[in-house]
């Protein structure tokens, strides 16, 4: 297999982790088997992103729509979150991982935030990957919670509405101070975006694949990787233009 150009890596790649619920079925095993499975792609995933020399991993984890699974799933979801903060808190500080919460935590259970908490506080002084776990989280929300902040900020007077621009907006999402994605992958073979990194992901290169994340392996983001670098970025330019911007 043909190795990505470590010249031309995405510096930041996110991923909507689709397919565990068909993945468990297609085995005839109950849904939450196929989340358990699922976590052994995340950690084979973070390894590979770190190894590769990425700099920020973001993972559609739990969306605001997921709160309207059954209450069993949601539950079995939580704590399966939980054990994964718990055991992977050594790997992280001892790889340098640090970890950041998008989303609306004050909705993750107590018990799961005290320990979500835990590992972002222990992990915050490392400088290498940024893994960002998706929890709670939905695009549109993110957008009306950060421009009701910047409203609030006008009617105390703090911010001048004429000073409003996209790099304002920027700062009041959960991505402040990180680069866009500049490649978002989605597994499980559906084509859309659902409601993630909407603002963010407005000049991301797109890669769907049928695998299933369950399935989802070091070589799988390696193909990921290599499709985005056939791709020419043109971010409105003509092809001419992209092309001259990009060697020089």
């Amino acid at each position: 297999m043909s190795r990505p150009d470590t010249a031309a890596l995405p510096r930041h790649i996110a991923i909507i982790m689709d397919g565990n619920g068909r993945w468990a079925e297609q085995q005839g095993k109950p849904r939450i088997m196929g989340h358990r499975a699922g976590v052994e792609s995340v950690q084979d995933i973070v390894r590979a992103a770190r190894e590769l020399g990425i700099g920020v991993l973001t993972l559609y984890a739990f969306s605001t729509e997921n709160w309207k699974r059954p209450p069993l799933e949601v539950q079995a979801l939580m704590g399966l979150l939980k054990s994964f903060l718990e055991s992977e808190l050594t790997t992280m500080v001892q790889n340098n991982v640090s970890l950041r919460c998008l989303g609306q935590k004050d909705r993750i259970p107590t018990e799961v935030r005290k320990v979500m908490d835990r590992v972002i506080r222990e992990t915050a002084n490392n400088s290498g990957l940024i893994l960002n776990l998706a929890l709670s989280y939905g695009g549109r929300s993110e957008i009306t919670q950060a421009v009701q902040e910047i409203a609030r900020k006008c009617q105390d007077g703090t911010l001048n509405p004429e000073a409003i621009d996209q790099a304002v907006l920027e700062q009041h999402l959960y991505t402040a101070g990180l680069p866009d994605p500049d490649l978002v992958i989605r597994t499980g073979g559906e084509t859309r975006l659902s409601n993630f990194l909407l603002w963010q992901a407005s000049y991301a290169e797109l890669y769907f694949t049928e695998i299933l994340w369950p399935d989802f392996r070091k070589k799988d983001l390696l193909t990921a990787i290599l499709d985005f670098q056939t791709r020419q970025r043109r971010f409105g330019k003509t092809g001419k233009q992209a092309e001259h911007s990009s060697t020089h």
